[in-house]
């Protein structure tokens, strides 16, 4: 069954968000970068989910193209999975529109692949799936 892992939300700066956050007693509790995407992302867990907050690395990545069209705000929400293989290639036989037909790693290791707002509601929504533990 799935459940909401996230949402993302398109920043400018993280260090500027950051204070907002702090300021309803929500940390930051990891950052990193995703170097293939070209963003840096700190996660906030919020009960059971988190939010990512999405800082572009550069005007012509996904996000800073978000940023210069949209402003700041909600880049997506992220669906939790436990097989996101079988999820992937059942969306694929829907006719789902997909942004990549490839799972990719990101933040923290996990799984992930994005189906385009025109197949969500209007909504970018990233299916994701913990990192596979080492045997």
């Amino acid at each position: 069954m799935a459940k909401i892992d996230h949402l993302g939300i398109a920043v400018r700066s993280i260090a500027a968000a950051r204070g907002f956050y702090e300021s309803l007693d929500l940390h930051i509790v990891q950052q990193e970068t995703i170097e293939h995407e070209q963003v840096r992302v700190a996660m906030i867990p919020v009960d059971e989910s988190r939010i990512e907050l999405l800082e572009p690395m550069a005007e012509d990545s996904p996000v800073g193209r978000f940023l210069a069209k949209r402003g700041e705000g909600l880049h997506h929400v992220a669906l939790h999975v436990d097989d996101i293989s079988s999820t992937l290639e059942e969306l694929k036989a829907k006719g789902a529109r997909l942004i990549s037909d490839e799972i990719q790693i990101g933040a923290g290791g996990h799984l992930y692949f994005f189906v385009h707002p025109s197949s969500a509601g209007g909504v970018l929504l990233e299916i994701c799936q913990d990192p596979i533990a080492d045997v």
